[in-house]
């Protein structure tokens, strides 16, 4: 039995299972496959068995892992929009984080989530996590003025997906590359200077 280095068995318990989550979403990035559980008791200092009386299945421990995934993204983008000081820059927050998001080091376990796991478990939190991110796109298009901010969300979301899948894994600049050109895209839409470093 594994040694107990938390307060209660409680905390032990919620420790052991935010390991896993960690080491599967490691895993997911590293190699795109489905963990095994052996392999996740390995990465975590569990016995296999052990691994089981946290999740009943490595399918239950991916969908464990997309219901607190999407939000954390969500969180990730709303903050980011939140701490611009004008609307126009709000867009514009949504913009670099989401590449951020689709372009970074979480573009890696997205790609794996969505190949690994049935549509149909993936459906309701992807639903949510986009709704979610609306929220804060419509409200700084309306204070921009934006008269459409719905047909502009729609606009702003595909520039942001289409730069995304353009962007190569193996040039570590084409990130800050695709995040320029949207920048020289929306900056005069939205009254923003055009030549200003590629992130915050």
């Amino acid at each position: 039995m594994p040694r107990i280095r938390a307060a209660t068995v409680a905390e032990h318990h919620a420790q052991q299972r935010r390991a896993l989550l960690d080491a599967a979403r490691d895993l997911l990035a590293e190699t795109a496959q489905k963990p095994s559980m052996g392999v996740l008791g390995q990465r975590t200092g569990l016995a296999r068995s052990s691994v089981y009386q946290y999740f009943a299945s490595a399918d239950d421990l991916l969908a464990a892992l997309i219901a607190e995934v999407f939000p954390e993204w969500a969180r990730r983008v709303i903050t980011h929009v939140d701490g611009a000081p004008t609307p126009a820059e709000r867009v514009w927050a949504y913009v670099e984080a989401n590449l951020d998001l689709l372009a970074g080091p979480e573009r890696a376990v997205a790609r794996a989530l969505r190949t690994l796991v049935e549509p149909h478990v993936l459906h309701g939190p992807m639903k949510e996590f986009h709704q979610l991110l609306q929220v804060p796109l419509h409200q700084a298009l309306l204070d921009f003025g934006e008269t459409e901010p719905e047909a502009m969300a729609q606009h702003i979301d595909s520039l942001i997906v289409h730069a995304a899948r353009h962007v190569d894994d193996s040039e570590p600049a084409a990130a800050d590359a695709a995040l320029a050109r949207l920048r020289r895209l929306l900056g005069p839409y939205l009254g923003l200077e055009t030549a200003r470093p590629s992130n915050q």
